[in-house]
């Protein structure tokens, strides 16, 4: 990640597989990936926290299961070599991480704890 003048953008360079010689370069870009990741995920968990609070019916009843399928479908367009339900699973633990989150911390207090004791 790089810094911004705008600390809510955030910029990133993607790394380009062709150039990744050794597994060290290649570890080296994936944990920057995943540190980009890991920040998108708190973010979205944030929103989708703004999502259950205003939704009529929110948490795990009020899921939606024609929005989750269109959300994977939107993001099959951009990550075309992941198949289709491979992603599924993916946007399923990460919509389910953010209801548990949302739950946990129904007030959007940044003070949420993992329950499977990995750090939090």
């Amino acid at each position: 990640m790089t810094a911004h003048p705008d600390p809510e953008l955030l910029t990133v360079p993607l790394p380009r597989p062709e150039d990744l010689a050794t597994v060290d370069d290649a570890r080296a870009a994936i944990d920057g990936l995943d540190a980009v990741l890991a920040a998108l995920l708190e973010r979205r968990a944030a929103v989708a926290g703004v999502v259950q609070r205003l939704k009529p019916v929110g948490g795990f009843a009020g899921r939606d299961p024609e929005r989750e399928r269109r959300i994977v479908a939107a993001m099959s367009r951009h990550a075309p070599s992941l198949a289709p339900g491979h992603l599924a699973r993916i946007m399923n633990a990460v919509i389910e991480a953010g209801l548990d989150a949302a739950e946990r911390d129904p007030g959007g207090r940044k003070n949420v704890q993992d329950p499977a004791g990995a750090g939090g």
